[in-house]
């Protein structure tokens, strides 16, 4: 297993943001683009994967850590939900839906198997334990 020095060796972080790069590509085009409110949702929900994987990782305790994973995985929620209005609003094809989804699916597993490994292995709130830990994590 990798070891884990900062929240950008974090594997779910780094499929966060393959899934942000994603998101933003595809609401770049014509119509999707003129959905303001659909584009600029998904974007900041994609953006918000990745944010709060850092900020639970420089938070203070395992706690918070594992607190702001768990937003992290509903923002991961809500681009798979997200994805489906655009599938059905026409803004991507079939096969860019299945790209968006497994990347949030993908990313939601990594998240809730990190959760897991963090509240299985520290039940105190201590940074320097959840940096440990996690630098044995397979996420």
């Amino acid at each position: 297993m990798a070891t884990i020095r900062r929240f950008e060796d974090i594997e779910a972080w780094q499929t966060a943001r393959e899934l942000t790069r994603l998101v933003y590509q595809l609401s770049d085009r014509t119509g999707f683009a003129h959905d303001f409110g659909l584009k600029d949702q998904m974007r900041r929900a994609a953006a918000s994967v990745m944010s709060n994987i850092a900020e639970g990782y420089e938070s203070r305790t395992t706690r918070l850590f594992v607190e702001f994973l768990g937003r992290a995985k509903g923002s991961c929620g809500e681009v798979r939900a997200q994805s489906y209005v655009a599938l059905d609003a026409g803004y991507v094809s079939r096969e860019e839906f299945s790209q968006l989804y497994d990347a949030a699916d993908k990313c939601i597993r990594q998240i809730a198997n990190l959760m897991a490994y963090l509240e299985r292995t520290n039940n105190h709130a201590n940074l320097t334990t959840h940096k440990r830990a996690s630098k044995h994590a397979n996420v």
